[in-house]
């Protein structure tokens, strides 16, 4: 089995608030969970939880106040034409970002061919016990409604399932996110030991990481993994749900001079932009399938691209 690694991570540069907060140790859940009789077990956040969760805050804040996790479609101030969208998608779809090495997960971006689902994908979604119900709530409708949308752009079958779920989102706190290694084992076992360190011990700059797996030396997925810190805010969370979901279709890596869309790490967009609806449309096109290369694929790319955008420079 082989795994595509995507992350999200926020870069230092642009921010004023300090990262101290995020590297303390906390102590386990404060309070004991009660389940009520009509729903889930619910536990109180550790204060560690509590640090992050103010933290992130901080985070989203200092985002939005550079104007950056938009949530429009970038149409105005960002366009693009048909040679830009060909070859975003090129550098999107056809590279890794991520490579193991020594045991280490590191960001090295190398060519791989096309990879993407032949099945259904059914979402299982998860949260760790200490997720407060309301977000739960809001966020199971976000991925539900998304869902619906993905299958709409790719025309695969994509929903919301607790019937053999194929792509398990976790939405996790502190608290929960060192036992999450033992879910991932058990839906995937093959998975690499520095992929479950990168969750168990999630950076305090990574947001949300995803995990698409491939059985033997085939192309197309049969599983993918999602996990979420659950401290997040809501944009920031949106735009981990965006991005992890769509990227576990095929659209692996993120790309410095995509614009207007959510494959680039410089956190301007927030939600799936225009650009990024057409990659997906292109992605599951019937002239592409899984394992072709680069070289393959680029003239069926780039008709594709101009029969999207006619007229387009």
């Amino acid at each position: 089995m082989r795994f595509h690694l995507s992350w999200s991570v926020l870069y230092l540069s642009i921010l004023t608030v300090g990262l101290s907060a995020c590297t303390m140790t906390g102590p386990g859940p404060e309070a004991t969970g009660t389940a009520p009789s009509d729903g889930p077990l619910v536990t109180a956040p550790s204060r560690q939880s509590q640090v992050e969760r103010a933290y992130y805050a901080r985070v989203e804040a200092n985002y939005l106040a550079q104007d950056l996790l938009r949530a429009d479609s970038g149409a105005e101030d960002a366009p693009f034409g048909p040679r830009e969208l060909a070859e975003n998608f090129l550098r999107i779809a056809f590279f890794d970002e991520f490579t193991e090495r020594g045991g280490q997960l590191v960001a090295e971006a190398s060519e791989n061919r096309l990879h993407r689902w032949r099945q259904p994908v059914r979402i299982g979604v998860e949260f760790g016990a200490s997720v407060p119900l309301e977000q739960r709530r809001a966020d199971e409708a976000v991925i539900s409604d998304f869902a619906a949308r993905l299958a709409r752009l790719t025309g695969l079958p994509i929903r919301v399932s607790d019937w053999r779920p194929n792509h398990v989102v976790m939405i996790v706190n502190a608290d929960e996110r060192s036992g999450a290694v033992d879910r991932i084992r058990a839906f995937a076992p093959e998975v690499s030991e520095a992929a479950l360190d990168s969750v168990a011990h999630m950076r305090p700059d990574t947001y949300c990481t995803v995990f698409s797996f491939t059985p033997g030396q085939s192309a197309s997925y049969s599983g993918a993994l999602t996990v979420i810190r659950g401290e997040l805010p809501e944009r920031l969370r949106l735009s981990c749900i965006h991005e992890e979901l769509a990227q576990s279709l095929g659209l692996v890596a993120d790309h410095p001079r995509a614009r207007p869309s959510i494959f680039n790490d410089n956190e301007e967009f927030a939600l799936l932009t225009r650009q990024d609806e057409l990659m997906l449309r292109m992605l599951y096109d019937r002239r592409l399938s899984p394992g072709m290369t680069l070289a393959e694929a680029r003239p069926i790319v780039e008709a594709m691209a101009a029969e999207l955008l006619p007229g387009g420079s």
